[in-house]
């Protein structure tokens, strides 16, 4: 079932794309989380799995990559680096080769591109991936182009989880979502991770089930 976002939201969007060609329209945020403030204090290290996302969470995932599908590295790492920035902004230490640290942080993303009639394409390219109860579409796949049709747009979806390392339980979870044109520079996996992610970790922790835009 196809979510539908608010019309405010699809609003800011049309207006953001439709005033800036490299414009980033609005970043849809929603996080999840227990009463676990101790854990984001100053200094508490974490660990960020090599593995992708594909544990069921509140976002539970609809789909896994085929066997022997080989991760997309260049865009894994972007999105790595752009959660490991904004989690030291947190005030969070990295441990360090070997060491464990009592936070276990697991990352997914998702990028596709919206068809003509209004589905999602069937190709994408992603790590884990997961929607749950917020429906099988982004619903933001829209685009103004004032000199004629509408532009191709893309999906962008992140994923980040925390958990407690020792015992596997869900800290945090949270997902950001946005649709860009497929040709702007926001489209670009460098640029889409550190927007994604600034917009995912703003007021980290957050106000738990609630849904926010971020421009």
């Amino acid at each position: 079932m196809t979510r539908h976002v608010s019309a405010a939201l699809l609003a800011a969007a049309a207006l953001a794309l439709g005033g800036c060609a490299t414009a980033v329209p609005p970043v849809e945020v929603t996080r999840f989380h227990t009463n676990a403030a101790p854990s984001w204090a100053p200094g508490t290290r974490y660990a960020i799995a090599t593995a992708p996302l594909d544990a069921p969470g509140t976002f539970d995932a609809p789909r896994t990559r085929p066997p022997g599908a080989a991760m997309p590295s260049l865009e894994w790492n972007s999105y790595r680096a752009a959660v490991d920035q904004q989690l030291q902004r947190q005030g969070l230490v990295p441990a360090g080769s070997g060491e464990r640290a009592p936070l276990l942080v697991r990352i997914s993303f998702d990028r596709a591109e919206q068809l003509p009639e209004g589905g999602r394409s069937p190709v994408s390219v992603g790590v884990g991936g997961s929607t749950g109860s917020y429906g099988s579409g982004v619903g933001l796949g829209i685009g103004i182009n004032l000199g004629g049709g509408p532009k191709r747009m893309a999906d962008l979806q992140l994923f980040v989880r925390i958990d407690n390392a020792a015992t596997g339980q869900a800290l945090w979870e949270g997902r950001a979502l946005t649709a860009v044109p497929v040709k702007a520079p926001a489209n670009q996996p460098s640029l889409a991770a550190a927007k994604l992610a600034e917009a995912l970790f703003k007021d980290f922790p957050g106000e738990s089930g609630r849904t926010i835009s971020v421009k």
